[in-house]
């Protein structure tokens, strides 16, 4: 596989850290490895631990850094919480919320309506949950109230009642279509945006993640350790 992908906010994030030689690191949500690659060779031969819940990034992060690291495939606050029972800490530790853009540019992954793909949006393709079930099963106060609280839509009634009026959905564009319409155009944001945003945390449980998971985080710093959070949403703003 191509490392391609360029990390958002590298710059930002070495800055913060500032890794220094033997400072040893833990990535809790290490992608494909961009930031990973850019800290390691600063660290050195230093600890070094790299989590992601998507089995294609864990077995992206084997293939580029083998033996370099330690790498395992679990949410955050579950590695979190194994580390912490072990007595682990860290000079610098990275989380990287939200989905990664090689997920959100797959289409198969059904995470965004720039093309058509399965209503799947899980980032851990082992778990049962999917998008389709949360479209399809949910009742339409649950829809509303996720899209109220996840989404931040305003029109959250009027949206989860178009959903189940057009269901069963199987394909991201077509749901895209009827949020459109049942929402409206306002500004420059694509109408569906909110609610396929909703829909991915309720499926991914992402701020539950968060509110667990940080606390421990914290926990894990060494004396004089840093850490950095990448946000990219109110909602994970104000955790």
């Amino acid at each position: 596989m191509k490392h391609q992908h360029q990390p958002v906010l590298i710059d930002q994030v070495i800055k913060l850290l500032d890794p220094q030689p033997g400072d040893s690191y833990l990535d809790a949500t290490a992608g494909f490895g961009g930031h990973a690659a850019a800290i390691l060779e600063m660290t050195g031969k230093a600890k070094a631990v790299l989590v992601d819940r998507d089995p294609a990034a864990v077995e992206s992060l084997k293939a580029r850094f083998g033996d370099r690291a330690s790498i395992y495939q679990a949410t955050f606050s579950e590695v979190a919480k194994r580390l912490q029972q072990e007595g682990s800490q860290f000079d610098l530790i990275l989380l990287d919320a939200g989905v990664s853009s090689p997920q959100f540019d797959n289409p198969e992954r059904g995470f965004s309506f720039r093309e058509a793909g399965p209503l799947d949006m899980r980032m851990d393709s082992s778990q049962s949950l999917t998008a389709a079930d949360v479209v399809n099963s949910y009742k339409e106060a649950d829809l509303k109230r996720i899209l109220s609280k996840y989404g931040e839509e305003h029109k959250s009634g009027r949206a989860a009642r178009a959903i189940v009026e057009h269901r069963p959905f199987s394909d991201t564009l077509r749901l895209a279509e009827v949020i459109r319409k049942a929402v409206g155009y306002s500004g420059k944001i694509d109408p569906a945006t909110r609610t396929f945003q909703a829909i991915r945390i309720e499926v991914n449980s992402e701020l539950e993640e968060l509110k667990e998971g940080l606390p421990i985080m914290i926990d894990l710093l060494a004396d004089r350790g840093r850490i950095a959070v990448i946000s990219f949403h109110s909602l994970e703003d104000r955790i």
